[in-house]
């Protein structure tokens, strides 16, 4: 039987079934695309500081904004035979009739439809993750098609502006511009007046150094200017661009905003599609603090200007869209023959999400650093427990980006001023990777997460390991990692009243989600020492291993489940850690243990989603996406992701994917546009051949 819902959608595939999302490049079908509603949408994002989004169902529903929510405007309109219609954004005039959205991994596209003329918006990030030069590139390519589906001829034309909020943490700060020409490109671009550079760190803020850039190549009836909002309302009633730049500079950035403008008249439109194109890019200039040392984003490690960079990406445009639109269809294509159509769409949702929230930066020596933001969390730099739930991203996408987050917390630990027997929390707070801050940071062991934290870099560097085939990474630091594995085999089996990733309940000892960690951890080293020769600490720690776990089925088992906490009867948890006994074939549970685990789950699920644990209702998305894992039931695992892909499509609360919402009404609990959702990637590691061959792929 079709539902209100599932009609609505087949509606929806049905009219983007022809989507052209790009001149140059195949009609999108439906099945390479999300077409469905998601809470966001992503149409610029790069780093923590470069990120716009969408948050309405169509993209002149309200202002584009930073992930934080803060207004960072784009804005479209298009005059069709001398009637103004606005596309994007907010603002004047009547507006163009939406009929998709379109989301696949690379490209975000909108079709419209109105006075005899179909527009094609399309916001193409080449984020290829085996790709660094071109993923670490701050540039976003946007494209305007139109063409008229009446049998008719129209006069049109299409004007976008890009605010000086893309520059500004708020718009009390002054800010200058200007415009340069670049080979055949009008390069506009926007900054704040005072350029701080890596001065402002916090959660809630964004950047207000460096440049926001509108470069425009040379192209038929294109013109630009940066003009104030007052001349902006003359160039909407009249149609006419003024031929120069505002220069009433310096001036704050509310004050007759200055917009970035560009207009492009496309003369008599007929049957053929006629096509604009633009870039826009960010100059931070440095991006990361690192213990005192200013890195720059990794694709000017060997000296490439921003001038030179937007040149070569004009340059490379065609030919990165056809690697974008190949990637897309093959992802999607293979994530949807794992998990299936939901769970493919929940992986696209949430693929530049995850990469958005990290920054690539080159070390001195040219060694590429992949430092994440703890997004509206604590704004904290590296946090190690958003590595882990992140890391089956990297892991499947690129194993070298997981060693570049991982290096920069094992080379820390390595030092003298880290005085303690288990791994770090964090690097600092973002853009500065200074030193941990959370808890006690390097003072006292207040409020750190000793087993969290221990564990989970030992389970990602084993899990690096067997995908490349060798331990050579762990070699490197193997003192470090003998003490934390030694830390774990004495503290646990039955870990104390200490913190772990999931205390939003409140501090939990005895927490046997949290000992399968270190138990499985305690394995993983002993495969690493195994790897490299160390017969007698592999055999030592995995015996240690084997027995924690016998240990663990006596003291967890609670009738046909296992207990939250190895003293409470009648309480129940998420055994998510147990996937990598899964994933990384150690074998330490009975694979009865994981499928009482899952019937269990099947029995607790709320409307959107199963609960974190028997303590309250809400729920963890990416943690559920790992509980699924532990089936190889496809049913079960559909059951289990049915209800986080009715979250996507139906939660009240719109921002980038929040990982931690309510399973009754699906509403944001905390947190968004975190990197943690690409956990939801855990499912393609479950099936080796898929593994190896994207960590392969070129």
């Amino acid at each position: 039987m079709l539902t209100s819902r599932s009609i609505k959608r087949l509606s929806l595939h049905l009219t983007t079934a022809l989507l052209c999302v790009a001149a140059g490049t195949a009609p999108l079908r439906a099945q390479e695309a999300v077409l469905s509603r998601t809470p966001a949408t992503p149409l610029v994002a790069h780093d923590p500081y470069f990120s716009i989004w969408s948050m309405g169902d169509t993209l002149s529903d309200q202002p584009t904004k930073h992930w934080t929510g803060a207004e960072q405007q784009m804005n479209g309109w298009v005059r069709i035979d001398g009637k103004l219609l606005r596309f994007m954004g907010s603002g004047r005039g009547d507006v163009l009739p939406q009929r998709s959205r379109a989301l696949t991994p690379t490209r975000t596209a909108y079709t419209y439809e109105g006075a005899g003329v179909r527009l094609t918006a399309t916001f193409f990030t080449p984020a290829l993750p085996q790709d660094l030069d071109v993923l670490s590139r701050p540039v976003t390519y946007l494209s305007w098609t139109v063409q008229a589906i009446d049998g008719g001829h129209h006069a049109v034309q299409l004007y976008f502006d890009a605010s000086a909020q893309l520059a500004v943490d708020n718009d009390q700060q002054s800010v200058v511009w200007g415009t340069s020409r670049v080979g055949d490109m009008a390069v506009m671009r926007l900054g704040t007046n005072s350029q701080q550079v890596l001065q402002k760190v916090g959660d809630n803020v964004r950047i207000d150094w460096g440049w926001a850039q509108l470069a425009v190549p040379a192209q038929p009836g294109t013109t630009t200017a940066i003009i104030g909002d007052r001349a902006h309302g003359v160039l909407l009633d009249k149609g006419v661009l003024p031929v120069a730049d505002d220069l009433a500079m310096p001036r704050l950035a509310h004050q007759d905003r200055p917009l970035m403008t560009m207009q492009a008249d496309f003369g008599s439109v007929g049957a053929d599609a006629a096509t604009r194109r633009a870039m826009l890019a960010y100059d931070d200039i440095d991006a990361i603090e690192y213990f005192k040392r200013r890195l720059p984003a990794y694709w000017r490690r060997n000296g490439m200007t921003m001038a030179e960079l937007l040149v070569k990406a004009e340059a490379e445009e065609g030919a990165l869209r056809q690697r974008g639109a190949a990637f897309d269809r093959e992802l999607i294509t293979d994530l949807e023959r794992v998990g299936g159509r939901d769970y493919a769409e929940l992986a696209v949702a949430a693929y530049r999400q995850t990469l958005a929230a990290h920054k690539l930066v080159a070390d001195i020596d040219g060694t590429p650093l992949y430092f994440s933001k703890e997004n509206f969390s604590n704004g904290c730099i590296a946090t190690v427990d958003i590595t882990y739930p992140t890391s089956p991203f990297f892991l499947l996408f690129n194993p070298d980006l997981l060693e570049a987050q991982m290096r920069p917390i094992l080379d820390y630990a390595s030092m003298p001023r880290w005085r303690f027997p288990f791994a770090p929390h964090d690097l600092g707070t973002y853009p500065q990777a200074d030193g941990q801050v959370y808890g006690g940071g390097e003072r006292t062991e207040d409020d750190q997460m000793p087993v969290e934290e221990s564990g989970n870099m030992l389970l990602m560097i084993d899990a690096l390991a067997k995908i490349r085939g060798n331990a050579d990474f762990a070699a490197h630091y193997w003192p470090l990692l003998q003490r934390w594995a030694s830390y774990l085999r004495e503290k646990g089996l039955d870990p104390e009243n200490q913190l772990s990733t999931d205390d939003f309940a409140g501090h939990l000892a005895h927490n046997s989600n949290l000992s399968v960690k270190a138990i499985s951890a305690l394995d993983g080293y002993a495969e690493l020492a195994r790897m490299l020769g160390k017969k007698d600490e592999a055999a030592r720690y995995g015996a240690a291993a084997r027995q924690m776990a016998a240990k663990w089925l006596v003291m967890a088992k609670d009738g046909d489940h296992t207990k939250l906490a190895f003293d409470r009867p009648g309480t129940w948890s998420q055994k998510y850690n147990l996937v990598w006994d899964k994933v990384l074939g150690h074998h330490l549970f009975p694979q009865a243990l994981l499928r009482d685990e899952v019937s269990f789950y099947l029995t607790q699920q709320g409307p959107y989603g199963l609960p974190l644990d028997s303590r309250k209702t809400y729920t963890k998305l990416d943690w559920i996406t790992w509980s699924a894992t532990l089936t190889d039931d496809k049913a079960a695992f559909a059951q289990l992701i049915a209800p986080l892909h009715r979250y996507m499509l139906e939660s009240p609360t719109r921002v980038p994917l929040s990982d931690w919402y309510e399973t009754k009404d699906g509403t944001q609990v905390g947190f968004q546009a975190r990197a943690v959702v690409g956990g939801v990637y855990m499912k393609m590691l479950a099936d080796p051949a898929m593994w190896r061959k994207w960590a392969a792929h070129k």
